[in-house]
């Protein structure tokens, strides 16, 4: 399941992460840093080094809006949150990241602990036209699906799923990226418990006091509480 999720960040805020990416200075490297042997043949990107202070305060600024962000919360059900990284592609080289599936498991930094990467996210901070390529695109039963969201929006996506970024041609693109552990290991499951609480909440704002509300609200929790991992 593709999600796009607008308006995680507000435009006052992508506008100061933007400024402050763009004093980021040496902070920036060489974005093949974090791609494992795969990844690290077909990423050609920068990426500010995840050990850095503006890392950690702007990755800070993103895990915050995404608790105040419903529609996340229902489909994504976090258990653990990667902390959030920054990249940027610029027209320059035409930097890309060709086809590949992300890592099943990363090393969360300074703990060792170990987070298996249920979901992908991609945090849009550049306007779709203030750069030409830079798609995200997808492999999907569908077919395959090349996204561009405005700044401040996200797209959540299974990392089982064969994705890449299509070089940039002009201008450049920035955007946060990490993963999420579910609660509920299986998409499908997953994607049922989404509809079930979308389905709540239509109910709920249609007719607060029907019964079946209470009802379905307690098929959600039940379901929920058989199908959640510690």
């Amino acid at each position: 399941m593709l999600m796009h999720i607008p308006g995680v960040l507000s435009a006052d805020q992508v506008h100061a992460m933007r400024a402050r990416l763009s004093a980021a200075g040496d902070a920036w490297v060489d974005g093949r840093a974090t791609a494992g042997h795969q990844g690290a043949q077909v990423k050609r990107n920068l990426q500010v080094a995840e050990d850095s202070s503006i890392a950690q305060e702007l990755g800070a600024i993103v895990l915050a809006s995404l608790g105040r962000a419903p529609l996340f919360l229902s489909a994504a059900l976090p258990a653990v949150i990667y902390p959030p990284l920054f990249n940027r592609y610029e027209s320059a080289g035409a930097m890309r990241f060709g086809m590949h599936v992300d890592g099943a498991v990363r090393l969360m930094p300074g703990t060792g602990a170990r987070i298996r990467t249920d979901l992908s996210a991609t945090l849009f901070l550049t306007e779709p036209a203030d750069y030409d390529g830079g798609e995200l695109t997808i492999e999907s039963p569908a077919g395959t699906q090349a996204i561009r969201l405005p700044a401040g929006d996200l797209l959540l996506y299974p990392a089982t799923t064969m994705h890449a970024v299509t070089p940039v041609t002009r201008g450049v693109r920035l955007a946060s990226f990490f993963w999420v552990q579910s609660l509920v290991r299986d998409a499908a499951q997953r994607a049922l418990l989404f509809d079930l609480d979308m389905a709540v909440i239509r109910l709920t704002k249609a007719s607060p006091a029907h019964p079946s509300v209470i009802a379905l609200t307690g098929c959600y929790h039940n379901l929920l509480r058989m199908w959640a991992e510690p």
